[in-house]
C-alpha cells in the first residue's frame, strides 16, 4: 500500500470569530484557494474569510484523516479551541510556516 500525506486542518478568519475544519493532500495549495476565496460567497471559508491557519496534522492515510476530520467537526467550539491552544497558545498564522502565503 503507497501511502500520501493528508492533512487535517483549520483555518479561521482575521477576527478569529469562525472556525473551518478541512482535509487535503495539499496544505499549501489548499490554503492558497482560501485564500483566493477570501470575501467570495461560493464557498463557507469564502463567505467567512478563512484563510488563516491555525492548526494542521498530517497522516499517512486518507481515511484517517477523514475520520478525523468527522471527529473535529463534530466538537464544540470551546474544544476546538483548546486543541488549537494546546499546539499554538497564541493563535498565530501558521500560512508561511507550511509554506503558504
Amino acid at each position: 500500500m503507497k501511502y500520501h500525506n493528508y492533512y487535517v486542518y483549520i483555518v479561521t478568519n482575521p477576527k478569529k470569530t469562525v472556525l473551518y475544519i478541512g482535509v487535503t493532500n495539499d496544505l499549501v495549495r489548499r490554503l492558497d484557494e482560501h485564500l483566493n476565496n477570501a470575501g467570495r460567497p461560493h464557498t463557507f471559508a469564502g463567505r467567512y474569510w478563512c484563510h488563516l491557519l491555525m492548526y494542521w496534522e498530517l497522516f499517512a492515510d486518507v481515511h484517517q484523516a477523514i475520520a478525523r476530520e468527522k471527529e473535529l467537526k463534530g466538537w464544540s467550539r470551546a474544544k476546538k479551541e483548546a486543541l488549537i491552544a494546546a499546539q499554538n497558545p497564541e493563535w498565530r498564522e501558521l500560512n508561511q510556516e507550511v509554506g503558504g502565503f
